[in-house]
């Protein structure tokens, strides 16, 4: 296994009396799919807000290549390589396709974009070929709101593809997809993992974590259980107890 991309150690957040997350600790290797599994309200989410920078930590850190990204603004997080998508995509509706994809090539919310004619070619280029990897170049004009559900959310993975990032946090990015777009699904993120991206994903359908993941990280009650392989922890019955809800027999 390559060296973490990304190291956090310690990550807490507390809401009032509520412990979201508490002493979460995660490192996620270049060329590898983390898995974050476990039951609803387990603070699977809130370690990516944590870490891109959408929730403030009460303590811990997250160290990308060695330098510090806690407390910096989601924009900044996002321009030192670290992507995401959410569980309610977040894109612009009324928007193209291609201008979605666009706007994650952008470095600076001004019409005028630094690097000249070369750096416009390179976002052109970044934005051409996430459209071809996620299919929608046909739909490359449509609005996003005219799409059906499965493209919206290729076009999410197409703005990750397109701002290059080194490292992808996908919330629950197989929710919904019949099985041709799962193995879609599957085939772009099998292709970022050849190219020594670090990907971390949030997902209920088992399959396809059986399918993707090399590592799982077994949450429950903001806490990391178990860390290991992905038959290891599906196998172990006092985590299945606890995923599908009987906590009494895993105690």
């Amino acid at each position: 296994m390559s060296a973490p991309i990304l190291v956090c150690e310690g990550l807490s957040r507390s809401f009032g009396g509520v412990k979201a997350v508490a002493g979460v600790s995660l490192a996620l290797p270049a060329g590898q799919v983390t898995a974050l599994v476990g039951p609803n309200g387990a603070g699977k989410t809130t370690v990516f807000n944590l870490i891109t920078g959408n929730l403030r930590a009460d303590a811990g850190s997250a160290m990308l290549r060695g330098r510090s990204i806690m407390g910096l603004a989601p924009h900044k997080v996002a321009r030192m390589g670290v992507a995401r998508s959410f569980q309610d995509l977040r894109l612009f509706t009324h928007m193209s396709v291609r201008d979605n994809i666009r706007t994650a090539t952008e470095t600076s919310a001004w019409f005028w974009q630094p690097g000249g004619a070369a750096a416009r070619r390179a976002r052109e280029a970044a934005t051409e070929e996430a459209l071809a990897r996620t299919g929608l170049l046909e739909l490359a004009e449509a609005r996003a709101i005219d799409l059906a559900y499965a493209e919206r959310k290729f076009l999410s993975m197409a703005r990750i593809l397109a701002a290059r990032a080194e490292i992808w946090l996908l919330d629950e990015p197989a929710s919904g997809l019949d099985l041709a777009s799962r193995l879609r699904f599957g085939a772009l993120l099998k292709e970022a993992r050849r190219q020594g991206v670090a990907i971390c994903l949030i997902e209920h359908n088992l399959d396809v974590v059986t399918e993707l993941a090399d590592r799982i990280a077994f949450l429950d009650q903001g806490q990391v259980l178990a860390e290991g392989e992905p038959e290891t922890i599906l196998k172990d019955p006092k985590l299945a107890a606890i995923y599908f809800g009987d906590r009494g027999e895993a105690a």
